[in-house]
């Protein structure tokens, strides 16, 4: 086998193998429905309230407020509709940032159809929104603020706790989108104010198809899908069991190791990056310095193209994006980096490696070496920077 190295854990991670272990009884042997009134069911059902407990133990909440859903996507959904859809008679005005995932900028595209106003808050050069702005943009009739914890493509982590103080001062419902910060870094919904967080299991070395959103319990929850009694009545369908055990078993293990595991992971990404700036021409980190996931790095190379560059480290054995996995083919920039205020031509040429406590210097020493090689081939195709600075 050739080499492979993986560096596109904010797009998905591997499953760990103690996870694997914890699902697989509930695929074969335990596969009772939940809802049964049998023992054989039961215990299923006492699972299912077993990863509730350790999902709501990680962000300091109760058990009850926690909502299994999908994923990330539907969690987001779920939170912008449960305030949109409420009191459709009044005005409704929500507040998010222009570098939220689609799952947010598409939902607030569709309700703005729908006669809900939405403002999109800047962000500066790091992608950090502004709180003078977020303060002057409230309105008497503003029902959410919705605002990421950490972003998917450049890594900055908002200032949560100061937009939650913010919301609860004003008596606004703050909602989060945390799928790249949950199981990564600390998170107190109760110190940082929030009424609503979204997260999803294969962020964090769990399996796809599972998620969850908090919810606040002084908030009125209207139902995303009408039938039985699952999720007290507000998301019916027989539960995904395994997924669910599978969540709960990946969030007690990131909990656990978090300290320990953000510790190498910003050992490996500091070292990554300082390679890469100080001995690649033309390039430049987006994203904080300071208020950064622990795993992101997030690069641009001038005068090449970002999807050029992937092909080839792929070709070397490499794994990596351009940005959100969500977004991949289009040939429109980020709308992460346009916020930003990267040029076109800039954007173009982004890269983005996410790291995982199991990636180590061997491998990044590759990556560096194979991406000066690689940069340094596509830019001599490139007249323009020949025609700028010549050979390097």
């Amino acid at each position: 086998m050739g080499k492979f190295i993986y560096l596109d854990n904010a797009a998905t991670t591997q499953t760990s193998e103690r996870v694997i272990r914890a699902m697989l009884p509930y695929y074969a042997r335990s596969y009772g429905n939940p809802s049964s009134i049998y023992d054989f069911g039961e215990k299923n059902k006492n699972s299912i309230l077993k990863s509730r407990e350790i999902i709501a133990n990680a962000i300091h909440a109760k058990s009850d407020e926690i909502y299994y859903t999908s994923g990330g996507s539907e969690s987001d959904n779920w939170a912008l509709n449960i305030v949109a859809n409420k009191n459709k008679l009044e005005k409704r005005h929500i507040i998010t940032s222009r570098i939220e995932h689609h799952a947010i900028l598409n939902t607030c595209k569709f309700l703005e159809k729908q006669n809900v106003e939405v403002t999109y808050l800047n962000v500066d050069e790091n992608g950090i929104i502004n709180l003078e702005q977020l303060k002057n943009s409230i309105k008497p009739y503003t029902k959410m603020i919705s605002v990421m914890f950490a972003n998917n493509e450049i890594g900055t982590v908002e200032p949560i706790k100061e937009i939650g103080k913010l919301a609860r001062e004003k008596n606004i419902i703050f909602h989060t989108d945390a799928v790249q910060a949950f199981g990564h870094i600390p998170i107190d919904v109760e110190e940082c104010n929030i009424d609503m967080l979204s997260a999803s299991a294969h962020k964090l070395n769990g399996p796809k198809g599972v998620g969850f959103l908090y919810i606040r319990n002084n908030i009125e929850v209207l139902p995303l899908i009408y039938g039985g009694g699952q999720e007290k009545g507000k998301r019916a369908g027989t539960e995904n069991v395994p997924g669910i055990v599978g969540f709960g078993e990946a969030t007690k293990i990131a909990i656990e190791k978090l300290e320990q595991r953000s510790k190498k992971e910003m050992k490996l990404r500091d070292y990554l990056t300082k390679r890469i700036l100080y001995e690649i021409p033309f390039t430049r980190l987006n994203g904080s310095n300071k208020a950064r996931l622990p795993n992101n790095v997030n690069i641009s190379f001038q005068f090449i193209e970002g999807d050029n560059l992937l092909v080839m480290l792929d070709t070397a054995g490499v794994c990596a994006s351009v940005g959100s996995a969500c977004s991949s083919g289009s040939k429109i920039p980020s709308h992460v980096l346009t916020a930003i205020g990267l040029p076109d031509e800039i954007a173009y040429g982004t890269l983005r490696m996410t790291l995982s406590d199991q990636n180590t210097f061997e491998e990044l020493d590759y990556v560096v070496d194979t991406l000066k090689k690689q940069v340094k081939e596509l830019r001599e195709k490139n007249n323009r920077y020949e025609e700028i600075f010549g050979k390097y």
